[in-house]
């Protein structure tokens, strides 16, 4: 089967189903996980899906053939840059982006229990991370243009602890991070700790 054959189905499949699953759809088509990874690039990069943690999700902003990639930060309306953006999945399906983890934990909190997912790439790695179980460098010296107070994101506390002896920084996981955010926002705000 071509690539256009299979990208035909998902697009049929992601539109009935809503999420998918890339190793489901591995099986499905008979193809490795590698392949469904490239013809589901196309679909990202043409805003009809988003990536989720080891899957895919229906777009909730527009229909296939319009512009429907997430470009401005649901928080702080600044450009998304990919590499450090974050992504919210509520429960209600539509998805949020945000453009750094400082703006999407903001956002989180904001969201309160309406977040059911969170997605975010490690740092270091560019592989895709849950904003619930990742661990978090704060203030790092490193400038890499992102919100103030800078965060990053890393999916292993071994690599944030090594690159906080690089480049500074406090290393935090997601629940420090959270409480952290707290007393940014002052005292009687509640955060949720998902």
């Amino acid at each position: 089967m071509l690539p256009i054959e299979r990208q035909k189905l998902i697009k049929k499949w992601i539109s009935e189903e809503k999420n998918l699953k890339i190793s489901e759809l591995s099986k499905r088509l008979n193809v490795s996980e590698m392949t469904i990874h490239r013809d589901v690039q196309t679909l990202i990069n043409e805003g009809i899906v988003v990536k989720t943690f080891g899957g895919i999700s229906l777009s909730s902003h527009g229909k296939e053939g319009e512009r429907t990639v997430h470009d401005r930060c649901v928080y702080c309306n600044k450009d998304i840059d990919e590499r450090l953006s974050v992504r919210l999945i509520k429960h209600d399906g539509e998805i949020e982006v945000a453009c750094c983890a400082h703006c999407g934990l903001l956002r989180l909190i904001q969201a309160g229990g309406a977040v059911t997912q969170g997605i975010c790439y490690d740092f270091l790695l560019n592989t895709t991370i849950s904003v619930f179980s990742a661990s978090y460098v704060l203030e790092p010296d490193l400038q890499v243009g992102c919100c103030c107070p800078q965060i990053l994101t890393f999916g292993a506390s071994d690599l944030a602890e090594r690159f906080v002896r690089g480049f500074g920084g406090r290393c935090m996981n997601y629940e420090q991070m959270i409480k952290e955010i707290a007393e940014w926002l002052g005292p009687g705000h509640k955060c949720r700790l998902t």
